[in-house]
């Protein structure tokens, strides 16, 4: 387990299989595939197939290994128009033990640009932890998906015309209606 986690800390993404290899100073290929498999049944660990760097690090390995739990920085995002994630491979932020309880396979990071949103005291290069999520508040903080791109916004749903709509908290920009084509990605759970 601390060689998966030092390796996602240090390199910003988990170990491939011959890098475990070598580092467990193991020549079988069925013994990595033992001890993988036993991290997986004792949920510890989870592994996407078909990914050669596919392992990921649940709540309760964290918790074993008594160390800091870690969420990837997925992207870039505007708090302005719209712009396409831009990916941050390798990029990953550390949350201290008493925060591990709420960290889950559905929360990510991304990184602002703009400032469309400075009225809620989110700017340029903050670092924003996101819940995924299915149910959503009027008031929440969202990252949501239009055919434009991504966007940070305010999530308003209300009795009267607009209806639904993703409002900046800046004066100088105008709000966003709600399309068939908007897809909510998550909720703001804090700054970073």
């Amino acid at each position: 387990m601390s060689i998966i986690y030092n390796w996602i800390k240090d390199s910003g993404f988990p170990p491939s299989f011959s890098e475990l290899k070598d580092e467990l100073d193991i020549s079988s290929n069925q013994t990595v595939l033992d001890h993988l498999t036993n991290l997986e049944k004792k949920r510890l660990i989870k592994r996407e197939e078909g990914s050669a760097r596919g392992i990921k690090i649940l709540n309760k390995g964290y918790k074993t290994i008594n160390v800091r739990p870690l969420a990837p920085i997925i992207g870039t995002t505007s708090a302005g128009g719209f712009t396409e994630a831009i990916e941050e491979v390798g990029a990953w932020i550390p949350f201290s033990n008493n925060e591990v309880q709420m960290l889950s396979d559905n929360v990510f990071v991304v990184r602002v640009m703009g400032n469309s949103m400075i009225n809620a005291d989110i700017n340029e290069d903050d670092l924003i932890l996101f819940k995924k999520a299915n149910n959503f508040a009027s008031g929440d903080i969202v990252l949501a998906r239009t055919p434009d791109g991504t966007t940070i916004k305010k999530f308003v749903s209300q009795n009267k015309p607009p209806y639904k709509f993703l409002k900046p908290e800046n004066p100088n920009y105008p709000i966003i209606l709600f399309t068939d084509e908007t897809e909510m990605i998550g909720k703001m759970v804090k700054k970073i």
